[in-house]
């Protein structure tokens, strides 16, 4: 497709208007729905599938090599859709908590889920009972979905089916009453999903994505050849994953799933080549595992002739991991990706023109119109000058749930959202992440918010004051590091401090490092001065850690 010809007054080289300070997306146009007719997700999707249905498999397992054909992948759906209803009593806008690893089953219960007009919340199944006991809060869902490995970390009460039970098996063979599925109107603006994010700042928050978000967040993947093969690595509860997901069956592509417990880069490059993989998700520590296998081993990357394309996103990636990428993978598009919980997806590189612009996370996505502004004083800022980005766009989510006071913090009145990043976009219209305003710690692709972890730490008695900043790793992206003023005459020690906050934290959540000081620095205001922090640890890194 040809690229929009852009509105008057813009650029059409960067996509900037002057006039307004707004950025917009020069690609190609994918013309959404009219926002008022009534529609699913999965009906959209199942839409734009060719008739008869593609041959070649909608979902397979890596692990096992067994495969779901587009058939009875929609077979399933519809007969999962039906059991929900007539069996379960799931009933329109009912949210429905997900707590499994990756299987086949998940997209087929994602799509399920939604085609009755229920809501998809999946979290991650390493959480602690204590971390899901505040998600389950949050949504308060009408019903879970877990495995026999998951199911006891749910709280009581809430009524659990089991993935890996004959009961759940059932559900996906029996046709049940599929009338039960035709007759539930779903509106664009209802809710679909919602995911976990921790927002710019505290803990977890519920973010309420419509079935329009998703709509516009998928139909990208629309345009993409038939034969795609794509290996999923990033898990399915996180947007990144959900999003990849849910698109490939829209674009009658073929989702590989990997489905082992741990990320084994070897065995990653080997799926390449058995299954004749054409595009890979990975986040940055994968990227940086796969060359490092590649590195290592010149056989490793046999039978690699497939591979188009590598995604990337949940994290930037050094620019010299990128040369080596490209080194050991010529004529691999190394696709950088940004986007946020809150955007459903935003930006991203397309082909290997863009992906070779190293340091950039590519052009803004269709339908995406962004701002860059001052910090201090909010004027608008021209190309190339970093700033703070905010977005718009019909991929924004509709909120934070039953939170107005965070949401109306982070999107105003007319649908702009502050992403907390310090970016800048150049004057071809590529978009560079420079910092982040925001105080997250992204190790490995997830979110760690310091202030859950610092009042974790503060509950311990010996610990008077505690801050937690990031701490930079090659392999991770940034490790939780904490600063620690102990109570006078404790001899509390770095590693009893690490097995308090591991006791009651996912793995990623882990303090790695532990530096005790006498203060914890702050502003006139109280707030920590976690910059300092930063370059104190920097400073002691060597002797310290």
């Amino acid at each position: 497709m040809s690229p929009t010809l852009p509105p008057a007054g813009v650029d059409p080289r960067s996509g900037y208007c002057a006039a307004t300070g707004t950025y917009h997306s020069l690609r190609a146009a994918r013309p959404l729905p009219p926002p008022a007719l009534p529609l699913s997700f999965p009906d959209f999707a199942f839409s734009l599938l060719p008739t008869p249905l593609p041959s070649h498999p909608a979902l397979l397992d890596s692990s096992t090599g067994e495969v779901v054909l587009f058939p009875a992948f929609l077979s399933r759906v519809r007969a999962l859709g039906a059991a929900l209803r007539s069996q379960l009593g799931v009933s329109r806008d009912d949210v429905a908590f997900v707590l499994v690893p990756p299987s086949l089953h998940v997209p087929v219960l994602y799509y399920a889920l939604m085609a009755v007009g229920a809501v998809v919340s999946p979290a991650n199944p390493a959480l602690t009972a204590g971390e899901i006991s505040h998600l389950v809060a949050l949504s308060n869902p009408a019903l879970a979905f877990a495995v026999s490995g998951t199911a006891a970390k749910l709280p009581l009460g809430l009524r659990t089916v089991l993935l890996d039970s004959p009961t759940f098996l059932s559900f996906l063979q029996e046709p049940g009453d599929v009338s039960a599925t035709e007759t539930v109107v779903i509106c664009q603006s209802d809710p679909a999903a919602i995911l976990y994010s921790s927002g710019t700042t505290g803990r977890a928050k519920a973010v309420l994505l419509t079935h329009r978000n998703i709509v516009a967040s998928t139909t990208m993947a629309a345009a993409a050849k038939m034969a795609a093969v794509v290996l999923l690595t990033v898990p399915m509860f996180h947007v990144y994953g959900f999003v990849f997901c849910l698109r490939a069956a829209l674009a009658a592509q073929t989702l590989v799933l990997h489905t082992a417990r741990r990320f084994d880069a070897r065995a990653v490059l080997a799926s390449v080549g058995r299954f004749r993989v054409t595009h890979i998700a990975l986040a940055p520590p994968s990227v940086l595992a796969i060359v490092r296998a590649a590195e290592e081993d010149e056989s490793a990357t046999a039978g690699m002739a497939t591979l188009q394309a590598v995604n990337c996103g949940g994290a930037s990636i050094a620019p010299d991991l990128i040369r080596r990428f490209l080194h050991k993978f010529p004529g691999v598009c190394l696709s950088q990706g940004y986007g946020l919980t809150e955007t459903s997806g935003f930006c991203r590189a397309i082909g290997l023109e863009e992906s070779e612009r190293i340091g950039s996370v590519g052009r803004l996505s269709w339908g995406a119109e962004a701002k860059i502004i001052d910090p201090t004083t909010r004027a608008t800022l021209p190309p190339g000058v970093p700033g703070e980005l905010l977005v718009r766009g019909p991929f924004v989510m509709k909120g934070y749930l039953e939170d107005k006071e965070s949401t109306s913090a982070i999107l105003d009145p007319e649908g702009w959202l502050r992403t907390g990043d310090v970016c800048s976009i150049d004057k071809d219209g590529f978009l560079f992440v420079v910092d982040r305003l925001k105080e997250l710690i992204k190790y490995k692709g997830y979110q760690v918010a310091p202030a859950e972890l610092e009042h974790l730490l503060q509950t311990h008695p010996d610990i008077v004051e505690a801050a937690v900043v990031p701490f930079p790793d090659d392999q991770a992206g940034e490790l939780p590091l904490a600063f620690v003023v102990r109570r006078a005459g404790s001899n509390l020690s770095v590693e009893q401090i690490k097995g308090f906050v591991a006791k009651q934290v996912v793995h990623y959540k882990r303090i790695h490092h532990v530096l005790f000081v006498n203060t914890i620095p702050k502003n006139a205001g109280g707030k920590i001065l976690r910059k300092d922090l930063v370059k104190l640890a920097l400073h002691r890194s060597r002797s310290s850690l």
